[in-house]
């Protein structure tokens, strides 16, 4: 006579249950990993959302790179910081951690930053962020 099965050959009930409650685990174990798998598949992105720098940012990395010169000397940061009315805290979000992105305005206030760094003799004409 095999284990868990009666003398007729019928399965008992204990080994009933304890199949059952392993195949339920096996197929509980199974949907949280497609829930898990849709879930992350949902996540889109919102029109109008506010973009995050990243690999999905491809003008705003070309453009950190191309202000990095700019900012390694000391006290180059604080300047643009001023110049953006930002802390200085924030221009290293935007340029050295990349956690961060300015708004539109100040965008375009690095724009002219960077091009009067490029262009000599135009220091002094950046015009301040309007508020």
């Amino acid at each position: 006579m095999k284990k868990g099965l009666s003398s007729t050959g019928v399965p008992t009930p204990r080994n009933l249950i304890a199949d059952l409650l392993f195949t339920l685990g096996e197929l509980a174990v199974e949907q949280a990993g497609r829930a898990a798998a849709q879930r992350s598949a949902a996540r889109r992105v919102r029109k109008g959302a506010t973009l995050r720098p990243g690999d999905d940012t491809p003008l705003w990395n070309s453009l950190v790179e191309r202000t990095k010169p700019y900012l390694d000397k000391r006290g180059a940061k604080a300047n643009l910081a001023r110049v953006l009315e930002v802390p200085r805290q924030r221009v290293s979000d935007y340029f050295v951690t990349r956690t961060q992105m300015p708004d539109a305005e100040r965008m375009l206030h690095v724009l002219l930053w960077l091009a009067s760094r490029q262009t000599p003799g135009t220091l002094g004409k950046i015009p301040k962020p309007v508020r």
